[in-house]
């Protein structure tokens, strides 16, 4: 008889935003990572920022590990409509950083928002749903 082998591995979410100066930015983002806490509660799940906004990404993955030192993956979620510098750059460059910070963790950058054609096509429904 085979006994299954369940990882006490973790993997956290890290929504990564642009930010701003201006708080009511900064909604729809938090909604996003409470829709993902409301669906997976045993899931960690932190906003993060590259500039002009707080926290930045390495600290949303310090208070991660100091909430759950058990994590070992982390998905960085870039939530971006557009593939700019930030993007192609910025983010990969932050990737290899975090991982260098942190051994023993992988840290994988998801593809950004705006690249989903879930999101495409809800957008063009949207779009046309406000059109009428």
């Amino acid at each position: 008889m085979t006994v299954p082998v369940f990882s006490t591995a973790i993997t956290a979410i890290i929504l990564l935003g642009h930010g701003s100066r201006d708080p009511v930015w900064h909604e729809p983002m938090q909604r996003m990572a409470q829709a993902i806490a409301a669906r997976e509660p045993q899931r960690p799940v932190a906003c993060a920022y590259l500039e002009l906004s707080e926290p930045d990404v390495f600290a949303a993955t310090e208070a991660l590990l100091r909430e759950q030192p058990s994590i070992r993956r982390v998905v960085l979620y870039p939530v971006f409509i557009g593939m700019g510098l930030h993007a192609r750059q910025d983010l990969p460059r932050l990737q290899q950083e975090l991982g260098g910070r942190y051994a023993g963790i992988a840290f994988e950058l998801a593809p950004a928002l705006g690249t989903d054609e879930r999101l495409i096509e809800l957008v063009a429904a949207l779009a046309i749903e406000a059109a009428h």
